[in-house]
């Protein structure tokens, strides 16, 4: 009863556009964009959603490659290594038919480098933004910065009027529950235009006439309806019943189903990303364990134990219906930095792993609590669910809090959980967006999304100079360093890479993109 009541309630959501043409695109994924706010969250269905409706400078298109966007040009100054130029498009407006302009990328670069933005670490070595002419912005950066295009992939303009007369020049803050004009309202440069919004429900979008990129994209769709659909049997029967074209997370026991099923494909492809569990190393005594006056976690042999516990093998053969690529390191084999060695070091081996709790004190164990998203990423719950029993085995009592991403994420944010899981991708590919992000001590521009509370003063240096090293060999050398104290230091638990499956009509043409962040414009409509 329950299944049927969802499934009617996602007939009734989209029976307005059953009889639509075969321009719209009606799309649905798990969960929804967390915020319009393009620098408020680092999530990636927000920056899916983000780049329907606003552009950065330079953008990756679905093979990876980093094109051009708002800037058609961009080198290190002659003048000044440490100087980016970035030559920008001329004769681009925004959705309210305001002229695009240099004053728009300073002011969004600047906010998006202030304290509440979820992107300050990919500007972290930014010092000014400057805007000698109309067309023409100034990344000054504190020493040369070899990978600052790289950076800005994600990194959104705002209309700076806008958002000036929208009371929108600061970002929102999230993680505090603060509600904004711009997490609910949108005005870009991108292919489409927001018509309406309802979080968690619906947001529709409609296709930008003056779009600049009119001659160089398909633009075959001239509206998209976007639908969260959490629960994954509905999502599937939206697909099957033809009420929706394209799903982006087909669960892997429904992939045979889809394929087989006439008029539906199963795109596949690996993605860049990896899903692992995090560890509160750093504070003295936990608040979520039964443990008084002590932290578990801070022992090393304890957070080596519990990977040793995990069977990634037998995750990925049943929950993940061999879907999964089992991982010894937190970074993607797209990312520069990616050890083949490192990846395949994660082995199960529970008589070490009860030595090691033995050996740290821990012999008759301890119980935790594990925060789970249950609408993030593929089989979250599922796979949070299967360590309960394996951290079982080695006298760890879990007790599992699984809530949607939008109660999970905030708890990192606010360091309000002690083992967690979590999942990256690297937009850059490259190690330092890992460790900016992750590894790194939190401070005002580093570690927004580190909540294991691990600092280290050396590394954090070694991380910091990564951003102004331009002999490359030297650079890699150093992030080799970096990422032998993370897997020696067992910051993190590494469980899998994600891999794909992206279910649609037929007719619906176009690549998997290994962000899992689809670019509408490039899609055609067979």
């Amino acid at each position: 009863m329950k299944f049927t009541t969802s499934l009617l309630s996602v007939a009734v959501l989209l029976s307005s556009t059953a009889l639509a043409s075969a321009e719209t695109l009606r799309w649905a994924r798990a969960g929804d964009s967390l915020t319009l706010d393009p620098h408020a969250q680092n999530e990636g269905p927000t920056s899916a959603l983000a780049h329907q409706i606003m552009e950065p400078l330079v953008m990756r298109d679905h093979s990876g490659a980093i094109v051009p966007a708002l800037a058609t040009a961009w080198e290190p100054s002659e003048e000044d290594p440490n100087v980016w130029v970035f030559t920008l498009r001329e004769g681009v407006t925004f959705h309210d038919g305001a002229a695009f302009d240099s004053s728009d990328v300073k002011f969004s670069l600047e906010r998006a480098m202030t304290e509440d933005s979820d992107y300050k670490e990919l500007l972290a070595s930014v010092s000014e933004v400057r805007a000698p002419d109309a067309y023409t912005i100034e990344i000054v950066t504190d020493g040369p910065n070899p990978i600052m295009p790289n950076n800005l992939t994600n990194m959104f303009i705002m209309d700076k009027e806008w958002a000036e007369a929208n009371n929108a020049t600061k970002v929102q803050d999230y993680e505090g529950g603060e509600d904004t004009f711009a997490a609910k309202n949108a005005n870009g440069t991108g292919p489409y235009k927001l018509v309406s919004r309802e979080p968690d429900v619906k947001t529709v979008l409609s296709l930008n006439e003056t779009y600049w990129g009119a001659d160089e994209f398909p633009l075959e769709v001239s509206e998209i309806i976007y639908t969260p659909i959490q629960n994954a049997a509905t999502r599937v029967a939206a697909l099957l019943s033809g009420e929706v074209d394209f799903i982006q997370d087909v669960p892997v026991q429904d992939l045979e189903r889809v394929a087989s099923t006439d008029g539906l494909d199963v795109r596949t492809a690996p993605q860049n990303r990896v899903i692992f569990f995090g560890m509160n190393s750093g504070d003295a005594d936990l608040k979520n364990d039964n443990v008084e006056g002590a932290n578990p976690l801070a022992d090393v042999r304890v957070r080596e134990a519990m990977s040793l516990a995990i069977n990634r093998d037998a995750i990925k053969q049943v929950v993940m219906r061999g879907q999964s690529a089992p991982a010894g390191m937190i970074a993607p084999p797209f990312v520069n930095g990616w050890d083949a060695e490192m990846d395949a070091s994660s082995v199960t081996d529970l008589d070490r792993a009860k030595t090691l709790m033995a050996d740290s004190g821990y012999g008759d164990g301890f119980s935790i609590q594990l925060d789970c998203p249950n609408d993030r990423y593929i089989n979250d719950e599922a796979i949070c669910q299967a360590s309960v029993g394996m951290l079982a085995q080695i006298g760890i009592t879990v007790n599992l809090d699984a809530k949607p991403k939008a109660q999970h994420f905030p708890l990192l944010s606010n360091l309000e959980t002690d083992f967690y899981m979590l999942g990256w991708g690297v937009p850059t590919y490259d190690s330092e967006y890992v460790f900016n992000f992750l590894v790194h001590g939190r401070d005002d521009k580093y570690g927004s999304w580190n909540a294991t509370r691990y600092t280290n003063d050396d590394l954090n240096a070694k991380i910091q100079s990564l951003a102004s090293n331009t002999d490359l060999d030297a650079r890699d050398s150093d992030i080799a360093e970096i990422w032998q104290v993370v897997q020696d230091e067992k910051i993190y638990i590494p469980i899998h890479h994600q891999v794909l499956n992206w279910g649609m009509k037929s007719g619906v043409d176009t690549v998997v993109e290994a962000e899992d962040s689809p670019k509408i414009k490039y899609f055609k409509m067979n």
